[in-house]
């Protein structure tokens, strides 16, 4: 389902959006797919020059810059890291992955890359009202796990990276047990004491309860593992 679904709902009417999406679905599809995740909400959006990285601690993302930095109190101390949004402005719509944090912004506030702006007003407006709504994101393949510069048996940082779905916790299997695992503001799941040189088994859960269960080869500092699968759209 290429088009999205909210704009879907607002621009045809529920019965001719359910045909219409009926129509062009296919089971090769699910990645272009998008399920809203909360309630409309009413802000504002103003634009800067981002880069794709910024506080989620993500790579620089000149190909999709499509980003935005969220308001301090919805960020969550990286909480929302990775999650997408979709914003109706006075021109357009636009759905964004949330990369960075933007303390001076209230609730509601988010501050676009300027190439995302550009698809909802001019960027000479510099501020608009807006509504704004989290969404799925449109990812490609499983979820990924990186490990941060400087992680060893002894010390760990996990990030997980192209989740369809807001991430809530992550936790790792010791003799036996699920333990969790503190997500720093940073947005890395830190093991102060470790988790050994590996294999590692871990579980992550979506914000809907979905959990993934994975384990990675070994603990080594900067390298990206591909998890076996993706959170589903229920």
């Amino acid at each position: 389902m290429r088009a999205s679904l909210l704009v879907c709902l607002r621009s045809l009417g529920a019965s001719a959006c359910l045909l219409a999406l009926t129509a062009c679905s296919s089971s090769d599809d699910v990645a272009g797919e998008v399920r809203a995740l909360g309630e409309l909400q009413s802000g504002i959006a103003t634009w800067y020059n981002a880069t794709g990285a910024g506080h989620c601690g993500y790579d620089a993302s000149p190909n999709d810059m499509d980003v935005a930095a969220m308001d301090a109190p919805q960020f969550a101390d990286s909480a929302l890291c990775g999650a997408c949004a979709e914003v109706d402005g006075p021109q357009g719509t636009v759905r964004v992955r949330i990369v960075d944090s933007c303390p001076e912004c209230e609730a509601g506030h988010l501050d676009l890359s300027k190439q995302a702006f550009a698809k909802i007003a001019p960027v000479a407006d510099g501020r608009v009202q807006t509504q704004w709504r989290l969404v799925s994101c449109t990812v490609e393949g499983p979820v990924r796990y990186r490990i941060k510069e400087g992680s060893s048996e002894y010390w760990v940082a996990i990030q997980v990276r192209n989740h369809r779905l807001p991430i809530q916790k992550l936790e790792w299997q010791k003799s036996g047990a699920w333990v969790e695992v503190k997500r720093e503001p940073y947005n890395y799941f830190v093991a102060a004491a470790g988790m050994g040189p590996g294999p590692v088994k871990i579980r992550i859960t979506a914000t809907d309860g979905q959990k993934l269960e994975d384990t990675l080869p070994e603990i080594k500092a900067e390298k990206v593992f591909d998890g076996a699968a993706q959170f589903a759209l229920q």
